[in-house]
Formats: C-alpha cells, structure tokens, sequence
C-alpha cells in the first residue's frame, strides 16, 4: 500500500453558473485518518469530493496533499493518488472482472500483463472476489461489483481513497458488506473521505464527521461529540431527521 498523506482542503469556492455549490469549505483529514462526510441532499458533498481529485476545478481556494498545494499539478497525475470509487460502479462490462481491475495500471503505470495480474489478484483477494477474476461483471450481484470498482481503485496504489455515496446504489442486504470493506480499509492505515448517508458507519468507523449543508461545513469534530453533542441548529435537525 502507498503511504497515506494528509489532504486539506483551503476555503474551496465553485459556482455553475450562479449557483454557488460550494462556499468556502475548509477540511483537515490527517494521513491515515477516515473522515465522513454528512449531510443533507444537495448540500454539495459529492460536489467537494469531485473538486478535490480536480474533475472539476475550484474558482477559489486550495487542495494539500502532505502540505503542498496540487492545483498546479496534471490532473491526471494527482488521480493516480487519489483513488475514487462512486455510487455506481463504472465497469467495463465486456472485460473480464480482472481485465476491470488491472486496466489502469498496465495503460497508466506501464505495467507488463504479469505483473498487472498478480497485482490484480491480490487487490481482488482484498476485497474477497480472487474465485471471480475471469468473469463479467454482469453476472455478479451489486454488492460485488461494487468490491471490484474499489479492487480497481486500489490497484492503482492511490494515497488516498475518496468513497461517494458507494453504498446508495446498493440492495439494503448488500450495504453491510461493502460498509466493512470500507471500514476494514481504515483501519489498516488508508487516508480516506467517506461522502455517507449510512450514520452507523459515520459513528462507528470515521476519526472525524464533517457536516455540510448549503455549500459550507457548518460543523466537523470526533463521531462522538456531532452525534451526542451538536453544537448548531442545522445539525441537530438534520440529525433528528436521520437517526
């Protein structure tokens, strides 16, 4: 695994249009930490989320990775260090479940077909579907092609990994599941953002919980002190909505 950097994000502005989405957000997730993001729909978190890896780019504002600004990078090259992974799944459906996974490393990083595979089987092996390398994506419930769109996003070795409602998609019983692979991820070490509806997770596996409505944090801090203490109005409505 890479070695997880911290990101930051500096009073981030971005409008379509008029429409101001989002409105001077600033966030600090520490190297190795998990922060969720939270918040009611259309309050701009998987807007933040798109903004940070550059597929769109901010009018004002700074994004930090390890401390140092990456707006005047490529942005291609800063999504290979940043793995994302979205409510659906994007898979090639004519391409073999492993062809899916090691794509980008062998166009991207010029990997040679040997080294992409055993690369590729392992990452696959990490999220629990090694026996399915050789078939279509089709054929596989939702739940576990959403496990491979995260062993794709791992084989690219990224720093950090940015999750975008990854279980929204998913049947209810299928939830559970790529919750914990998610969790699991975060406890070995893996920079993340987590843009979450599901507050369990929120509580039980992010360092930090980031509130957002309207195009602003309104409120961030340990899991603990945003779901038993809230500090503003906004959020405790928003949670007595939720919970």
């Amino acid at each position: 695994m890479a070695e997880p950097v911290s990101l930051a994000a500096n009073a981030i502005h971005l409008s379509f249009g008029a429409n101001k989405v989002l409105r001077g957000v600033d966030l600090e997730v520490p190297a190795g930490s998990t922060a969720a993001v939270i918040g009611p729909s259309g309050s701009g978190k998987s807007t933040l989320l798109r903004t940070l890896n550059r597929l769109y780019e901010p009018d004002a504002g700074d994004i930090l990775l390890d401390g140092r600004s990456v707006l005047g990078d490529n942005p291609d090259a800063l999504r290979q260090r940043i793995g994302m992974v979205f409510q659906q799944f994007n898979l090639f459906g004519h391409r073999t479940v492993l062809d899916n996974v090691t794509l980008a490393p062998r166009k991207l990083k010029g990997m040679t077909a040997d080294a992409a595979r055993e690369l590729g089987l392992a990452q696959l092996d990490r999220v629990g579907l090694r026996h399915k390398a050789d078939v279509r994506p089709a054929t596989l419930s939702g739940g576990q092609q959403q496990r491979v769109a995260i062993a794709r996003a791992l084989a690219m070795s990224p720093q950090v990994m940015f999750f975008d409602e990854a279980t929204s998609a998913l049947d209810p019983e299928l939830v559970k599941g790529v919750l914990e692979l998610i969790a699991d991820l975060g406890s070995t070490g893996m920079t993340m953002v987590v843009v979450t509806h599901e507050m369990g997770f929120a509580r039980s596996a992010a360092d930090s919980v980031v509130f957002m409505d309207n195009g602003v944090v309104v409120e961030s801090g340990p899991p603990e002190r945003i779901f038993e203490n809230a500090e503003t109005e906004r959020l405790r409505r928003f949670l007595s909505q939720v919970l």
